[in-house]
């Protein structure tokens, strides 16, 4: 692995955002996640093909999407879920090959993305993320199943004649979000950076680093890349289009809530355009609702 460092659909996007909800958070973790891993219960998951080498772990609402690309040197996934999903992903992975797990890329620190992490290293995987996601594990007590590999900006792991990149655009979700690019495939893996469908919102973790300010600018840097299809933090898996359409929605938010905060509009009638516009939902309501007013 190598790394270096450097300073139209039908319905219309608003349409599309009736599918969206809107969380922001001011405390970490998601879904007020338990705070210990093996405090949530396995789910069943689905294996999702998507090519002759790749597949999607997957299920509705928590834990997170995995993505499983098979080599014949190894396998490599992106996110882990939760420690109680650890022996079901791997019982999934065994169904398409017979390779070991050799690498677990974490897209963010939060547990419902790293919480199988010392499971697979002890069965001797290496596990990689940003260096911002793992000094956000340390400051959340998550010890075991610390990255051993860590990258700022760019990483490349060559793994059975595939390459897989991983970059760090800047902040959104969290302070150290890492998408994971497969140019072979034109996949792009984006941890919470991106969320899609009715099963999950958009969240922004203020105590991870998270920004409303600087997602839209870190998802125009994502868009530069080759990709067709696209395996959301949470949600289905779905295409470029969509993250586009994403991207647009999040940047009319953030407009619009400015436009009413310099216009010296009452709390009321922000919450309630967030509500009426963007379909705000009730998650984290009040604390997320002070945690967006105080940045924008």
């Amino acid at each position: 692995m190598s790394t270096n460092r450097s300073d139209s659909k039908e319905n219309g996007p608003m349409k599309r955002i009736a599918y969206l909800s809107l969380s922001v958070l001011l405390t970490g973790g998601m879904f007020s996640l338990p705070a210990r891993t093996q405090d949530f219960p396995p789910v069943e998951m689905e294996l999702i093909q998507l090519n002759d080498d790749m597949y999607v772990i997957h299920n509705e609402f928590v834990p997170g999407n995995v993505t499983v690309l098979v080599t014949d040197e190894g396998v490599l996934l992106v996110d882990d879920k939760f420690e109680a999903n650890y022996q079901e992903i791997v019982d999934l992975v065994a169904s398409v090959t017979d390779q070991p797990v050799r690498y677990v890329v974490n897209t963010h620190y939060h547990f419902d993305h790293s919480g199988s992490n010392a499971a697979f290293q002890a069965a001797g995987a290496q596990v990689v993320a940003s260096e911002q996601a793992r000094a956000r594990m340390l400051e959340t007590g998550q010890a075991a199943g610390l990255p051993v590999f860590t990258t700022e900006d760019h990483a490349r792991i060559h793994l059975g004649g595939k390459v897989v990149d991983l970059f760090q655009f800047g902040r959104a979700h969290t302070d150290g979000d890492v998408v994971v690019y497969f140019p072979q495939y034109q996949v792009l893996s984006t941890g919470d950076l991106f969320t899609y469908g009715n099963a999950t919102p958009l969240l922004i973790d203020y105590s991870g680093g998270g920004s409303i300010r600087a997602w839209t600018n870190t998802l125009e840097d994502v868009l530069m890349l080759g990709f067709e299809t696209v395996v959301p933090g949470h949600g289905v898996v779905t295409d470029r289009a969509a993250m586009e359409e994403f991207q647009g929605v999040v940047a009319a938010m953030r407009a619009r809530t400015r436009e009413m905060i310099a216009a010296e509009s009452s709390r009321e009638e922000i919450e309630t355009m967030l509500r009426e516009d963007f379909y705000w939902q009730d998650l984290h309501l009040t604390m997320g609702f002070d945690g967006l007013l105080a940045e924008l």
